[in-house]
C-alpha cells in the first residue's frame, strides 16, 4: 500500500463527527478505511482488513487496479468532462466496446445503477407506446417481489421492503409485482399493456436469492411469446461476478435490455449502461432522455479499461473456479453455525443460525476479526469478494467465519 494518509482524528472520533453533518440514511459498520488495494482495506489506525464485500460489486476488480488507475491518471491529464451538448473522443470507443461484450447493439451511458433502472423503464415505456403500441399512458412493468433496483422514488414505488418504502409516497403508478421464480404468477400478470418484465437475474439484497433452472430461459419464453420486452438488471449480478459476464448467460438467455453499474467504474467513478437491441434503445430522440455526466471522457476511459479487462475471460474463469472453493467452505460450515446458504461464483448469502446473533452482530464479529462483510435481512450475511482475492485469503476468511461461528 501507499503511504499512510495523514490525519489528525482516530477511528472512533471520525465517526461521531459525522453524526451532526450527515444524513443518517446509512447505518455503517464501526471502521474507518484510509487506504486499500486490492483485497486489502487499513483504517485509520493502520489495522488491515480483508474486503469481503467488495463494494456490493462495485470493486469486482479490487480496490485500485493497476490498468484502471492508469487509465483514470491518463485521461485526467487530458478531459474529464464536456456534458453531452458535445461529442468527446472516448464515447465511441467505450460504446463500441461494452455492446460487443454484451453481445449488444447500442448503449445508453449513464452514471448510477438507479439511473440505469430509471433510464430502463423510461425506454420499456417508450417502446410500449411507439412499437408495440400500448395506448398512452397505459404501459405496466411486472417486477418481483424482495427486489431491489434502487431508491428512487419510482423505484421504491414497486419495493415490497416497507423500510424503503414507508414514508415516501404517493408511488408511480404502472407496476405490478408477482413473487419471484414463479412463472405460473408472471404469465398471469403480463398482458397487453405490458411493457417489460423487469427482474434481477440473482436477487441480492434478499439474500443473493438463485431462481430454479429454466427461470430465467421460461422468462425469456415467455416475454416473447407475449410480445413484451425481458429487462435484466444485471448492476450486481454482471461483469464477471457470478462466472459469466453476464448472469443471464447462466441459462444461454439474451435479454432485450440489459442494466449494468457497480463494477463498470472499476471502484473509481460511478458509471451505468443501459445497453440492449436497436429495436428498443433505437426509439429515444434527442431531448428526450440525458444525464450531464453520462458518457463523460473520464467514466468513458475507465469503462474501455473495465471492459479490456472483461474481454480476455480471465475474471470471468477465476470467479467460477474460486466460486468452487467458496460453495465448498461454506458448505463445510453447514451445521457448524451456517444453516444454509445459496453461491454463484464469488458471491454467497449465507444464512446464519439467529441463535448465534443478527447478521448485523456477526458482521461487527468479522469485522472484529479483520474481516468485512455486510449483512441483509434477518441473520444472512453477504459475501462478494473482490475477483482478485486469493484461493488462500479466501481459506482465511472461511476460517475466520468458523471462528466467530463456533467459538
Amino acid at each position: 500500500m501507499t503511504a499512510p494518509a495523514r490525519t489528525d482524528r482516530g477511528s472512533e472520533e471520525l465517526i461521531r463527527a459525522e453524526e451532526p453533518v450527515l444524513a443518517h440514511n446509512y447505518h455503517p459498520l464501526p471502521v474507518v478505511v484510509a487506504r486499500a488495494e486490492g483485497a486489502w482495506v487499513e483504517d485509520v489506525e493502520g489495522r488491515r482488513y480483508l474486503d469481503m464485500l467488495a463494494g456490493y460489486s462495485a470493486l469486482n476488480f479490487g480496490h485500485r487496479h493497476p490498468a484502471l488507475i492508469e487509465a483514470a491518471h491518463r485521461q485526467l491529464d487530458r478531459l474529464t468532462l464536456t456534458s453531452r451538448a458535445f461529442h468527446n473522443d472516448r464515447l465511441a470507443g467505450f460504446a463500441e466496446r461494452l455492446a460487443a461484450l454484451t453481445g449488444t447493439d447500442m448503449v445508453l451511458p449513464m452514471n448510477t445503477g438507479a439511473e440505469a433502472v430509471e433510464s430502463g423503464i423510461k425506454v420499456a415505456r417508450k417502446w410500449a407506446y411507439d412499437v408495440k403500441g400500448v395506448p398512452a399512458d397505459r404501459a405496466t412493468i411486472v417486477v418481483a417481489a424482495d427486489n431491489f433496483h434502487g431508491r428512487t422514488t419510482t423505484i421504491v414505488s414497486f419495493s415490497t421492503d416497507e423500510t424503503a418504502r414507508s414514508g415516501f409516497g404517493p408511488f408511480t403508478p404502472g407496476f405490478r409485482i408477482v413473487p419471484y421464480n414463479d412463472l405460473a404468477a408472471l404469465e398471469a400478470a403480463v398482458d397487453e399493456t405490458t411493457a417489460a418484465v423487469l427482474i434481477e437475474p440473482i436477487q441480492g439484497e434478499a439474500g443473493v436469492l438463485i431462481p430454479d433452472d429454466g427461470y430465467l430461459a421460461g422468462v425469456r419464453e415467455l416475454t416473447r411469446r407475449k410480445g413484451c420486452l425481458f429487462v435484466a438488471d444485471e448492476i450486481q449480478s454482471g461483469l464477471g461476478r457470478t462466472g459469466h459476464t453476464l448472469a443471464v448467460e447462466h441459462e444461454s438467455v439474451v435479454p432485450d435490455v440489459v442494466l449494468l453499474g457497480k463494477a463498470l467504474g472499476g471502484g473509481i467513478v460511478p458509471v451505468s449502461a443501459v445497453v440492449g437491441s436497436r429495436e428498443v434503445l433505437g426509439v429515444l430522440r434527442p431531448g428526450e432522455h440525458g444525464s450531464t455526466f453520462g458518457g463523460n471522457p473520464l467514466a468513458a476511459a475507465v469503462g474501455t479499461a473495465v471492459v479490456e479487462l472483461l474481454e480476455t475471460g480471465a475474471f470471468q474463469r477465476r470467479a467460477a473456479e474460486l466460486g468452487a472453493v467458496l460453495r465448498e467452505g461454506l458448505a463445510a460450515l453447514v451445521g457448524k453455525g451456517v444453516v444454509g446458504f445459496r453461491a454463484r461464483g464469488l458471491w454467497a448469502g449465507v444464512d446464519v443460525d439467529p441463535a448465534l446473533g443478527s447478521g448485523r452482530e456477526i458482521s461487527e464479529r468479522l469485522m472484529r476479526e479483520g474481516i468485512l462483510v455486510k449483512d441483509t435481512h434477518g441473520s444472512t450475511i453477504r459475501l462478494a469478494p473482490p475477483l482478485t482475492v486469493t484461493a488462500e485469503e479466501l481459506a482465511g476468511a472461511l476460517g475466520t467465519l468458523e471462528k466467530v461461528l463456533t467459538s
